[in-house]
């Protein structure tokens, strides 16, 4: 067995307070003897305005987010995922999630394929369409220090389809970097994310944005990690005061043996494989 630590903290229009943060975790996780440091989405930063986002992708700060993890993952020697914005065609920009590994090479990056487009009334107003590039590829799982990943991104957790054209692949882990609305984490988080460990018979890593990122936007956190089973082995709560990590190991032998056990043998003579 393998641990795993996922992240939790608070990003702002402030890369460098945010990058602070990303470094604070990493140290943690590396002193808990994690091999593997799996951050939320957009951790590089949430702005407040999509003109803000665009300038902030353009920026040497963001730039320097990304090569200043680079370093502390080959210095440190820890694999990190990390969710970030890249700059697309047009006005528009690509919500990214990459993977340093512990020589500090982006090794996979990943652009999210589902957007967030919500108009709840009384509530919040999010139209990620408007500024974001939705992907066009699900990147095949590949081999790490804890298994078989396979990468997806916060709004992606709604699609079963995309969780199981990675377990199809072999993924033995599916992440969910995420920044989901306090309502609909409420209603809908842990069961999605058992939901979808459950029907992949593999393990689940959702890192969370946690509290409020400026006056408009407050994100439900509640980073987990979930096994094939469908048990929660690792969870943090919704304060945000400080980043945190919770830490679980990965068990390859429990995923065989659940897949052994429990044969799912699907009827693609009557509905199209995924």
């Amino acid at each position: 067995m393998v641990l795993a630590a996922v992240g939790q903290l608070c990003s702002t229009a402030n890369i460098s307070l945010n990058l602070t943060q990303c470094q604070t975790l990493v140290r943690k996780a590396v002193t808990a003897g994690a091999k593997v440091l799996f951050l939320p989405e957009a951790s590089d930063y949430i702005a407040s305005s999509a003109d803000e986002s665009y300038s902030l992708a353009h920026s040497q700060e963001r730039t320097d987010f990304v090569s200043s993890l680079q370093n502390q993952a080959r210095q440190e020697k820890i694999h990190i995922n990390v969710g970030i914005h890249e700059a697309a065609l047009g006005n528009r920009l690509k919500n990214s999630l990459i993977w340093i590994d512990d020589k500090g090479t982006i090794t996979q990056n990943y652009q999210k394929v589902h957007l967030f487009d919500v108009d709840i009334k009384g509530g919040p107003v999010l139209k990620e369409s408007a500024s974001v590039q939705p992907g066009k590829d699900i990147v095949p799982p590949f081999e790490t220090p804890v298994g078989r990943v396979g990468l997806s991104i916060c709004f992606d957790l709604r699609f079963p389809e995309i969780s199981l054209a990675l377990r199809r692949q072999n993924a033995q882990i599916i992440t969910y970097p995420s920044a989901f609305t306090v309502p609909t984490g409420q209603a809908h988080w842990e069961p999605l994310l058992r939901a979808r460990a459950i029907e992949t018979q593999s393990y689940v890593i959702a890192a969370a944005q946690a509290g409020p990122h400026n006056e408009k936007r407050r994100s439900y956190g509640h980073s987990i990690i979930v096994n094939p089973w469908g048990e929660i082995v690792a969870k943090l709560g919704d304060e945000y005061s400080e980043p945190q990590i919770a830490t679980a190991d990965i068990d390859l032998d429990l995923v065989s043996k659940i897949r052994r056990e429990m044969p799912l043998l699907r009827r693609t003579d009557l509905y199209p494989e995924v």
